[in-house]
């Protein structure tokens, strides 16, 4: 720049033409014109207009993710993933992440079960013979009763009651409705910073068992951050309730709907086999078996792993093409009070996984971190694992998100 404009120049004005795609940026100069009076006002006018010639385009700087909410739903996309968190009207079940939305960008696979991450009840071991009916409400919403063949007198629902829910770990709930069936329209907080988008979903139980008070709330952070084919997600509860043994049912990463293996070719459970897991082809889930008779994981009765992973190599139905892995990560192993991988009737996987487990006092609170995504091998989950294991809570604020312990 010559010297005798250098003397002059103060900086950029930059702004953004409404018809245009690009910034552009005014040269302002410093000169006598800032200290002139008000007499030379046309002077510094004309100055102004001759600075306004230089213009210099710059790079618009990538929008590296899009937000688009509905009365519906909040449809994310990222510069790697697109995702949607239902509010109301779903196409499948409430909370996580709406069945089908989540897709790979990279890959153009998506997610092929019901959803991601999908919240049932609140719940703790032991039966609910003696509450009888009175936690069955007419119109369905309530707590419910638990699924259980020695409540079953119809064979038909006897035998799936057994497929369903095994027979050797008998489960009542605390307080409902069971969220992914029945909770009412929601409105979730949404918080943009410079490298993530994140959404935070609360909702209070409105009904109780029998002794028991309804009121416990659960609160779900999800976090996409940038560059990145996961989201990050905590599960909260603020109980209002005692019980020995709390726990929350979700669904890690997510059910597997298939026809004979078309949509997945094999499932890894790093929890299981020993130190580097097992890898189960998908003949293994061609026939219905209950979740206690295999693949399954009780924090009471196995060793707990040095990482807790589970997830389903996707497969393209129509040619039979394998595509990433698609799965869950719980990032303290010791949080996981018991985990099923079982066929049910009706050609789905159940990835069922229950958080905490152990004994609370109402007022006090537990969380489960998770990462959810796609993933290229095992070796990218374990190294991505590794770099946040130990975490049970998310935080998010203006500033930016963090894992804690």
């Amino acid at each position: 720049m010559p010297a005798p404009l250098a003397d002059r120049f103060t900086g950029l004005l930059c702004f953004h033409p409404v018809a245009e795609n690009l910034p552009m940026c005014l040269i302002v100069h410093r000169s006598p014109v800032a200290r002139t009076s008000r007499s030379r006002l046309p002077e510094v006018l004309l100055t102004l207009a001759i600075a306004a010639v230089t213009l210099s385009p710059m790079p618009a700087a990538a929008q590296w993710a899009e937000v688009i909410e509905t009365d519906d739903a909040i449809r994310i996309e990222t510069d790697l993933l697109e995702a949607v968190i239902p509010k109301r009207n779903p196409k499948h079940w409430m909370t996580g992440i709406e069945k089908g939305s989540f897709r790979d960008k990279s890959t153009g696979f998506r997610e092929v079960g019901d959803g991601l991450m999908v919240i049932d009840w609140l719940m703790e071991p032991g039966s609910d013979a003696e509450w009888g009916d009175e936690i069955i409400a007419p119109d369905g919403n309530g707590v419910g009763r638990y699924v259980w063949y020695e409540n079953e007198v119809d064979p038909d629902r006897r035998e799936y009651a057994l497929l369903a829910h095994g027979s050797s770990h008998r489960k009542r709930m605390i307080e409902g409705p069971q969220l992914c069936h029945r909770m009412k329209p929601v409105s979730p907080e949404v918080i943009r910073g410079d490298d993530f988008v994140a959404v935070k979903t609360s909702y209070r139980f409105e009904y109780a068992a029998p002794g028991r008070n309804p009121g416990s709330r659960w609160t779900q952070w999800v976090v996409f951050p940038r560059g990145e084919r996961y989201f990050v997600l905590m599960d909260r509860i603020d109980s209002v309730n005692d019980s020995p043994e709390m726990f929350l049912r979700n669904d890690t990463p997510g059910c597997v709907r298939h026809d004979r293996g078309d949509t997945f070719s094999e499932i890894y459970l790093s929890y299981l086999g020993g130190p580097n897991g097992v890898r189960i082809p998908a003949e293994e889930f061609f026939q219905p078996f209950p979740p206690d008779r295999k693949f399954g994981y009780r924090r009471d009765q196995n060793r707990i792993p040095e990482r807790f992973l589970r997830g389903y190599r996707l497969r393209d139905p129509e040619t039979g093409r394998d595509g990433p892995w698609l799965a869950g990560l719980t990032l303290e192993p010791s949080v996981v009070y018991e985990a099923w991988c079982s066929q049910r009737p009706g050609n789905i996987i159940v990835l069922i996984e229950e958080v905490h487990g152990r004994p609370v006092k109402a007022g006090e609170s537990f969380s489960a971190a998770h990462i959810v995504g796609f993933f290229d091998s095992v070796e990218e989950m374990e190294a991505t694992y590794d770099r946040h294991r130990g975490n049970t809570a998310l935080v998010v604020d203006d500033s930016g998100w963090r894992l804690t312990k």
